[in-house]
Formats: structure tokens, sequence, C-alpha cells
């Protein structure tokens, strides 16, 4: 089957992406206790991390199933074929149960050959593409609703940093979400991005036009920063923190009941600090 086969039957994408894998692991201190993090050795790992974002964007969250998900209870796309799945895995649980946080990476290298970039459905990314090196979109990020403490937010990122550290990555970008598709309710937030963390013009990612929301419906007078800094979703902080720019323009997903931003981090900004809390420096 052609990758141009499963452009139009996505139940082939797993079959696709088998063919591929295993994957080189990733290298650091990436176990804290009884939790690990690497990337998917084997699509049954593919599988139980779809299996972990239904359950996450679908069942708890606000995003609407295809009537094939609802059946297979996986959360699956053309995208997922070109990706690398990194998991959080509880070695506690059973062996068929164990993911219980997952991310997925998909590289400009790969995604040039295969399905492009999801963020491209939301926003013109042509001037982050005309940067040289490796670029990583990074998306689909959840986290067992039992889980979400810091020791599995930390080897998410130790993953991420590893991985960055290993294939040379220059610049990740993607989508963060709201859980709202009303910006009227997160016009403070969506101001604070746009005027303490826009994007310069180099690297200003922007919404489609026929998707745009602006971000800067508030003056700047009108923000607390620190005030606002708690109500943002712990991802979009997660990101702050080490050094990401903001798009211009937010875009309503109603299809998984969000706002989204577009979220640009050069990896040579995030600094040392960062670097050796997350692993960066353990995987050289």
């Amino acid at each position: 089957m052609s990758w141009f086969d499963h452009l139009i039957d996505p139940k082939g994408v797993n079959e696709f992406l088998s063919q591929f894998m295993p994957v080189m692991p990733l290298k650091g201190e990436l176990r804290i206790n009884n939790l690990e993090v690497r990337l998917a050795e084997n699509i049954a790992e593919v599988e139980a991390a779809q299996r972990l974002r239904y359950r996450v964007f679908y069942e708890e969250m606000a995003a609407k199933p295809s009537a094939e998900q609802t059946q297979t209870k996986l959360d699956i796309d053309i995208y997922d074929a070109g990706c690398d799945h990194v998991l959080v895995l509880d070695h506690n649980r059973d062996k068929d149960d164990q993911v219980i946080g997952t991310y997925r990476m998909l590289r400009r290298s790969v995604a040039d050959q295969k399905s492009g970039f999801y963020t491209a459905n939301e926003y013109d990314i042509s001037r982050l593409l005309s940067h040289p090196g490796e670029l990583l979109e990074v998306g689909r990020s959840c986290v067992d609703f039992n889980y979400r403490t810091r020791p599995t937010l930390e080897l998410l990122w130790r993953g991420i940093a590893s991985y960055v550290d290993q294939f040379d990555i220059q610049m990740i970008f993607g989508c963060a979400s709201f859980p709202t598709t009303n910006p009227a309710e997160i016009q403070e937030e969506l101001a604070y991005l746009y005027y303490h963390h826009l994007a310069p013009p180099a690297l200003r990612a922007a919404a489609l036009p026929n998707r745009m929301v602006r971000m800067d419906a508030l003056g700047p007078q009108a923000i607390n920063p620190r005030k606002i800094l708690t109500k943002l979703p712990p991802l979009i902080k997660g990101y702050l923190r080490v050094g990401a720019f903001i798009g211009d323009g937010a875009v309503i997903d109603e299809q998984w009941g969000s706002t989204d931003v577009c979220i640009i981090v050069k990896t040579d900004l995030i600094t040392n600090k960062y670097a050796r809390h997350y692993g960066l420096a353990e995987g050289k």
C-alpha cells in the first residue's frame, strides 16, 4: 500500500508505521522510580498511546470523535504514520496498560516526504520552514488523569530534550490549546501572550486568514501579567518557561472544542538551567 493510499484510508496508518519500527532509543536519565520515558518500539505501544489520547481528548475533554474513532476508541490520523511517539510508562501496571503519558514528534525530514505538518492546517508556517536545519512539530500531548504530577511531566520534558539533542533539532513548534471555543472567555490570556511573547517577525507563524482570531482585543494596560500566568494551561506555561514564542492569531477548532495558539521554540534559546534539568546534557 502506498503512502497516498494511507491518506485515503487512515485505518492503514498504523500498518504503514509498523514498517519503520523500532526506532533509535533516547539517551539520558529517563527513569524516575517506576516511571520511564522512551519512544514507542512497536505498533502495540503506538496503539496504547492512541487509546490514551482517545480517553483524554474525546471522553474526558470536548473533542468530537468520528464514527470510526468511536468504534475503535483510538485517536488516530494520517500524521501518526510519520511520527515518533514519546511514551511515559508505569512499570508497576500490567504490561498492556503501562502507557500513561504521550507526545508525538514529527521531524521536517519526515514530514517533507509524507503528510506535511498538522500545524499548517491552522497556521501559515512558511517563515518557520524558511529556516535551515531540522524542525520538529510536537503535539497530541496528554497524560492519564491519575498521573498529572510533576514526575510525569518532568519525564515528558526529558524525553523531548533528549529527542531534540539526538536529532539536532533547531526549532520546535506546534499547536497548544485553551479548552474553549469562545475566545471572549480567554481575552486576557490571549492578550498577555500577544504583548509579552509574540514571535519576532522572522519566526512569526500567522493564523490562516479565514481562521484568524485576533489576540489583541484588549490593550496592554488592561492585563495583569502575574494574575494571568496563573490562569494559563499548564502546557502553555511549560513552553513559556523554556523560552517559547507565540504566533500571531488564535484559531478556533470546533472539532477539538478548543482555541489554539502556535508555539515556537528555538532550541538554542533554552537556558543551560533547563537543558541540565530536563536531560539535554546527559544525552550528549
